[in-house]
């Protein structure tokens, strides 16, 4: 393949800027096919363009990536962290036009974007930190018969697979811990989300050594071929539950390690012993509807004990009303579009039946500008009552900006509810009663529960987070995240093996 200078952002007819998410291995651009990356606010604007990667594109990356290594894992970790405190300046310099990218190419409102994008360089801050936790090995035990320690070693080339939804703060999520630790990476945008944290990784790249940090855009070819390559040691996905597993049957090729936070249907729970204010009820739409109902995390349903389902439903009613939903660069609008067709289609298609099954669909909000909502992407927010416990809308993860509430009489038949599913990411309790709170939080298999919040900033980057059953395997954030992307090396330096068991001489 031949080499391209690197650039930004390619020019367009025009005044128009159209910007790239190009293949980039050892800071140099590689060819490619590209396809279109359009605005969900009005898909006839096409943004950019990306670049759809290969399993060729992999192999140089990962060429790159192994040949970074040496070097790269033995510096120490205090001159890994130099690096990244660098990179996160450069990038927290830029942050401003990249959130408007974000909005144009994702859809979500522009603080949205500007949480999202501010991600990279609070993540890169919170992990330089954790520098000390790598710098020394821990003495388990020094006698007279020698010494045994252990310590973090880094595990090889690590392969990062983003979605769509929040691509640079959970990108980053994988990325920070697996260079710090000593790996080097190649990352996967999504095809349908790569202008920003492409632009985000070139500027990170170029602040590393060369090959630590390699970019391969695309769809489900480069993602297959990240998941299978005999030369990566370790996989952080985020997506599907579906996608996940084909992750975990084609990492099973070479025992790759992987770390996968996958889908959520996360409930909140109002207790008997919770009071509905204005303040619990606004918490609520913001967890629900922030990113349109795009985040993992996100409340995917409400359960309110009966002494307060009427009400709640009234005010909540009332306060998603309020919503506007528009251009996410508009500052009128509350929640943006949804990204991309298929899910538009997607909700629209559950609604349909849970019409056709009976339940009371609300929708609500206000349309910023109903001579254009048909060129976007446009979703008003709904939420839905009378409808069945087991329902399609209650069992599954619908990711868009609807939300089903439900009643329940006792603490044993919510947390039956809250549990009657697959999924097991996150979940919530409201109540004023800590105690009663807590006890129910314990019930709940679930990675996460969160007590009167549960929405952007509850997931704190110094907690563990992932997920229970279908919701994933192993745990992000945190020092958590720092040790999965090591092994764990024990040596044993004996000076006396004289009490050693064996035959006398």
């Amino acid at each position: 393949m031949a080499q391209t200078p690197s650039r930004t952002a390619v020019a367009d007819r025009g005044d128009t800027v159209l910007h790239e998410a190009a293949v980039l291995v050892a800071g140099q651009r590689l060819d490619s096919e590209f396809q279109p990356v359009v605005n969900p606010a009005r898909v006839h604007e096409v943004v950019g363009r990306v670049a759809m990667g290969t399993g060729e594109h992999v192999d140089r990356a990962v060429a790159a990536a192994s040949a970074a290594f040496p070097a790269w894992s033995q510096l120490s970790a205090h001159e890994r962290a130099e690096h990244l405190a660098r990179a996160a300046g450069a990038i927290t310099a830029a942050a401003g036009p990249l959130a408007e990218l974000l909005t144009r190419e994702q859809g979500k409102v522009l603080w949205e974007s500007r949480v999202d994008v501010g991600g990279a360089a609070h993540i890169l801050g919170y992990y330089t930190g954790l520098a000390e936790r790598l710098a020394e090995d821990e003495v388990f035990r020094s006698d007279s018969r020698g010494t045994i320690f252990s310590g973090r070693r880094p595990m090889g080339v690590t392969g990062v697979i983003v979605p769509w939804n929040s691509p640079v703060y959970l990108a980053f999520l994988g990325i920070s811990p697996a260079l710090l630790a000593g790996n080097t990476v190649v990352v996967k945008p999504s095809e349908l989300a790569p202008l920003t944290l492409s632009a985000v990784l070139e500027m990170l790249a170029a602040k590393l050594p060369e090959g630590v940090v390699n970019v391969v855009p695309g769809g489900g070819e480069a993602g297959a071929a990240i998941a299978a390559h005999p030369g990566i040691r370790k996989v952080f996905f985020t997506g599907s539950t579906a996608t996940g597993q084909q992750v975990m049957r084609a990492a099973a090729g070479n025992l790759k390690n992987v770390s996968l936070e996958l889908g959520g249907n996360d409930p909140a729970i109002v207790l008997e012993s919770a009071v509905v204010t204005d303040r619990l009820v606004d918490e609520l739409v913001q967890s629900v509807f922030t990113a349109s109902g795009q985040i993992c995390f996100n409340v995917k349903r409400i359960y309110v004990h009966r002494s307060h389902y009427d009400r709640f439903v009234e005010r909540y009613t009332a306060a998603v009303d309020r919503l506007v939903v528009g251009d996410g660069l508009d500052p009128r609008s509350t929640i943006g579009p949804v990204n991309n067709r298929p899910q538009f289609e997607r909700i629209l298609g559950l609604l349909d039946r849970t019409r056709a099954a009976g339940a009371t669909v609300r929708v609500l909000g206000t349309a910023l500008d109903p001579d254009t909502w048909d060129d976007g992407y446009f979703l008003r927010p709904t939420v839905v009552t009378d409808v069945e416990p087991g329902a399609e809308l209650v069992s599954c993860e619908q990711f868009g900006p609807v939300v089903p509430v439900l009643p329940f009489d006792s603490d044993d038949e919510v947390v039956g509810l809250a549990n009657a599913t697959e999924f097991g990411l996150a979940a919530s309790v409201w109540s004023e009663d800590r105690e009663h709170a807590l006890r129910i939080a314990r019930r709940l298999e679930c990675g996460s529960v969160f007590i009167n919040v549960h929405r952007i900033g509850a997931s704190d980057v110094s907690m563990p987070f992932g997920g229970f059953k279908g919701s994933g395997i192993g745990r992000g954030h945190g020092i958590t995240a720092l040790e999965a992307c090591t092994e764990l090396q024990t040596i044993a330096d004996y000076v006396d093996v004289s009490g050693f068991p064996g035959p006398s001489r």
